[in-house]
């Protein structure tokens, strides 16, 4: 297979392919992706992903109310007989299932529990994940789960720290702080939404490593607004008659609506990676195919004439 282009993540000095393996949808979240994924798929699919071109993998602790993700990587680290050596591996501290605890001492048990599952003695990246469950001075306290993160990299345990969640105002109080070395947004820089735009152009005058996660909007822009209607986990009709919009132009030009909406992440040379859910083997063929797709330069004219206005966008 044909190596994929790897991209400097930040001041991390990581090098990162320009897809990143999503392993949300194999925690089996029935729940928010409408199908159920069993122990063996999870682990066909991690071991595909090992044997593809993708060569980075982001998880998290709260994937699953039991850390299936991260349960379900690690046998395939072990059936693998260990992660390749030339993979990256992200993964996320979130506060236990049904639990509203995200302190520095919960940061803490987070960590070792990802790394009991996954069977490793480090992590290269620990993200704080989806900060918006507690106020940002909660957060930043002294004994609250940023001071953990920081402590973790400082006894050499975490390679490097970073910050996922969605609303970017939040993210960039975040950043700002400089004490984290990558950024991670979902669902807001994608064909219908650049909320993300301002804080990746930040990112990169602070030498922050970005990551796009969820090009689909949650759907939407792969499976086609005709017969998904909802766009991040929610109805929003002005938005869905752009993408009806874009899907014509598409059309057009003999381009799938999920070619340009991946592509669109990929293009653009200040996002390190784009994180995208894969939940079968086949899925990842299938993407590999649609970042292969070509796309002429008069299709991207169309559609960024075709974006919603910004009112409509996640952080409007």
């Amino acid at each position: 297979m044909t190596a994929l282009p790897r991209h400097r993540l930040g001041r991390t000095g990581l090098e990162v392919t320009e897809l990143c393996f999503g392993t949300s949808p194999l925690a089996s979240m029935a729940g928010l992706y409408g199908y159920e994924v069993d122990d063996e798929r999870a682990v066909a699919t991690v071991l595909a992903a090992f044997e593809s071109p993708v060569r980075f993998l982001d998880t998290s602790n709260g994937y699953g109310a039991q850390g299936e993700s991260e349960r379900r990587i690690g046998e395939a680290i072990r059936r693998n007989g260990g992660l390749p050596e030339d993979y990256v591996l992200a993964t996320k501290v979130d506060p236990a299932h049904g639990s509203s605890d995200f302190s520095g001492a919960r940061v803490r048990a987070s960590f070792e529990e990802s790394l009991e599952r996954l069977g490793l003695e480090r992590i290269q990246l620990l993200h704080l994940h989806d900060p918006e469950r507690i106020t940002f001075d909660e957060a930043m306290a002294e004994d609250g789960p940023v001071a953990a993160l920081v402590q973790l990299k400082e006894e050499g345990r975490v390679d490097h720290i970073g910050v996922a969640g969605g609303p970017v105002p939040l993210l960039r109080r975040f950043v700002d702080t400089d004490l984290f070395d990558v950024v991670l947004s979902h669902n807001r820089y994608t064909l219908l939404d650049r909320s993300f735009e301002p804080l990746i152009e930040e990112a990169g005058r602070r030498d922050v490593g970005v990551l796009n996660a969820a090009p689909y909007g949650g759907g939407m822009l792969s499976k086609g607004p005709s017969t998904f209607t909802k766009y991040a986990y929610g109805e929003r009709e002005s938005v869905r008659q752009a993408a009806l919009a874009m899907e014509d132009a598409c059309r057009r030009h003999d381009v799938p609506l999920a070619a340009a909406a991946l592509q669109f992440s990929t293009r653009d040379p200040r996002i390190a990676s784009t994180v995208l859910g894969f939940s079968t083997p086949e899925r990842i063929e299938q993407s590999l195919a649609l970042l292969a797709h070509q796309i002429p330069d008069a299709l991207w004219d169309e559609l960024d004439a075709l974006v919603p206005p910004s009112d409509t966008w996640l952080d409007a």
